[in-house]
């Protein structure tokens, strides 16, 4: 919301008087065009400065005015008050200034009686501008509501999508966490090792339980010390090793530089996992992994031999990590290939901003709510902007074309009555059982099942 002082700034000044001058050019040729007399410099000039009267008087005024009244009463935390000091503000205001400008035109400029001020065809000509000024300020009114709105949508958008992003992360992390190939190999190993060696078997069961119970307790977290991520990447590398024996060789750094490092959890597992998955592992050409601490980075790099049945890689690990890391640091996942070794370097960090957040309640939110509200409104001031516009070109028409029988009260009445119950829906009011009573009822509701149970 913007404050008094950028309302009335040079700059803002600036704006409105242009876009002033903008419109008085283009209605200033229109009724040029149509005025209907001689051509000249002067004319063209005439209808310059009527235009402008009309435009600075209205326009401009109004714009100010409702940029004032922003600053007084917020759009989106005071939304009744705001409508309401609206209407009356541009009344006390419209009224006035159109007797004012009217007056300067007919009395003043064109020398009219002053007697026939308030008579028709006069008193036709100052409600016609006063309708139309309503509809223009109508207008003014609709804009800077949904700018407010957009602006308080767009920050609770900000803070859901990260909410979102966060828990799609999460998702993606779960779903690619201890694929289900090494599932199926580690089983198939185990049944394995008990035929053959059950000491080894029952070693190898230790370690798959282990590295599950470590998935289950770091799975929800944004960060894990680094030291009990490298000794999850050490008890899931010999879980490989088991499986796979010599064509698997690791290092893994036992000392860190620094104790309160944190890292993403299970990034370890899902690149470790990566390496097995894309390139060939066997004796005569076994992988070799390495993780090392390095410039404030932890590089996992593994030498290149890949599988010519794999396919092309979709990168989906990789762009999860990415992602995971974006959500709570401004430091970048980096990734270099050269053909012999793949490296992965991942950010080695001390804090991150911590999000709390209920993701049940994602979908009921008061941003869902602001939405839907926004719409509704939307379409009460486009009903309302169209109301203001139409019903004074139909009593002009009616008026010029024939004024024996005022058909206009028909449609201004039953429109106008439309017009009230769309208001009425908009807040939530019932006109018999009061504002929020779907709301206060559904809420009466979930108390009595609440105490039921």
């Amino acid at each position: 919301m913007k404050t008094r002082a950028e309302i009335f700034s040079p700059k803002e000044l600036k704006k409105g008087i242009l876009l002033a001058l903008k419109i008085t050019l283009i209605f200033g040729v229109f009724f040029f065009l149509i005025g209907g007399g001689s051509y000249t410099i002067k004319g063209f000039l005439m209808s310059l400065g009527i235009s402008a009267l009309y435009s600075f008087g209205l326009g401009f005024g109004q714009g100010l005015l409702n940029d004032y009244l922003s600053t007084k009463w917020d759009w989106v935390t005071k939304t009744n008050t705001r409508v309401w000091v609206g209407i009356i503000a541009t009344i006390l205001y419209t009224v006035p200034a159109i007797l004012i400008i009217d007056y300067i035109l007919f009395i003043i400029i064109q020398g009219r009686d002053i007697a026939l001020f308030f008579k028709s065809p006069l008193l036709w000509i100052h409600l016609f501008w006063i309708q139309f000024s309503f509809g223009v300020s109508a207008f003014l009114h609709a804009r800077g509501f949904m700018l407010e709105w957009k602006r308080a949508a767009n920050k609770e958008t900000t803070q859901h999508e990260i909410v979102a992003k966060t828990e799609t992360a999460k998702f993606e992390t779960l779903k690619s966490q201890l694929d289900p190939h090494f599932l199926f190999n580690s089983l198939n190993v185990l049944t394995s090792l008990i035929g053959e060696n059950t000491r080894q078997a029952e070693r190898f069961t230790t370690k798959l339980s282990k590295v599950y119970r470590y998935v289950l307790e770091q799975r929800n977290k944004e960060l894990v010390p680094i030291k009990e991520e490298l000794q999850f990447a050490r008890t899931y590398m010999e879980l490989l090793q088991m499986r796979f024996e010599d064509a698997v060789k690791f290092t893994i750094p036992s000392e860190i530089s620094n104790p309160e490092l944190k890292i993403v959890p299970l990034s370890l597992q899902l690149l470790l996992e990566n390496a097995v998955k894309h390139n060939v592992v066997s004796s005569a050409k076994p992988l070799e992994i390495k993780i090392f601490e390095e410039n404030g980075f932890l590089q996992i790099q593994n030498n290149i031999n890949p599988k010519e049945a794999i396919g092309k890689s979709t990168k989906v690990g990789l762009r999860n990590i990415a992602d995971r890391y974006g959500l709570i640091t401004n430091r970048a996942v980096e990734i270099k290939n050269n053909n012999k070794t793949f490296t992965v370097s991942l950010p080695l960090l001390t804090k991150s901003n911590t999000m709390n957040y209920n993701t049940n309640d994602l979908e009921n939110s008061k941003y869902v709510k602001a939405v839907e509200r926004v719409e509704k409104l939307k379409e009460f001031y486009q009903n309302l902007i169209s109301y203001c516009l139409v019903i004074p070109f139909l009593v002009f028409i009616n008026l010029k074309t024939y004024s024996g029988f005022q058909w206009f009260w028909f449609p201004m009445i039953g429109w106008g009555i439309g017009l009230v119950f769309h208001y009425l829906e908009v807040n939530n009011y019932n006109l018999f059982l009061g504002k929020n009573w779907e709301e206060r009822k559904i809420n009466e509701i979930l108390k009595d099942e609440e105490k039921y149970r």
